[in-house]
């Protein structure tokens, strides 16, 4: 596969019947769930999961999200969805890169991109990343590659 960036968090993905519209493609918003769901299993695999955002009292809130559908996909399609914290203020926010690739051909299905913010869950309002977060999240961050 051909990543954007290096050390990708992957997860097989495949549209069912039910994601296909009247267009016979995967309608957009299976790939936003997608995303949902891959940020959650990354946050997971590096140490921090819904119980740790309770705990906390905190999480980080998509505060802006960007898609843009390259290419079409079909029902049987095999998929593979990458995820990377790209970037962070090392305060308030982090950035997080999706990319979706079709097995068969290798092509560039679909980039994404959110913007999120932490908030405390108690009251909605932004709030400083916690250490727990820094440790993770920053650790996790991807590093520019020389000569890029």
């Amino acid at each position: 596969m051909h990543w954007d960036y290096p050390n990708p968090f992957t997860l097989p993905a495949s549209p069912r019947a039910d994601d296909i519209d009247g267009l016979n493609h995967t309608n957009n918003a299976v790939y936003v769930q997608w995303c949902e769901k891959i940020g959650w299993a990354h946050s997971e695999a590096c140490g921090l999961s819904l119980m740790d955002y309770q705990r906390l009292d905190r999480a980080m809130a998509i505060r802006r999200g960007e898609y843009d559908y390259l290419l079409p996909t079909v029902l049987g399609d095999e998929l593979t969805l990458a995820t990377w914290v790209s970037g962070s203020d090392g305060k308030m926010t982090l950035e997080r890169r999706f990319q979706l690739i079709r097995n068969r051909d290798r092509a560039t299905i679909m980039r994404g991109r959110w913007d999120l913010v932490c908030i405390e869950l108690s009251s909605g309002r932004v709030r400083r990343l916690p250490p727990e977060f820094c440790q993770v999240y920053l650790a996790a961050m991807i590093r520019p590659v020389p000569g890029s």
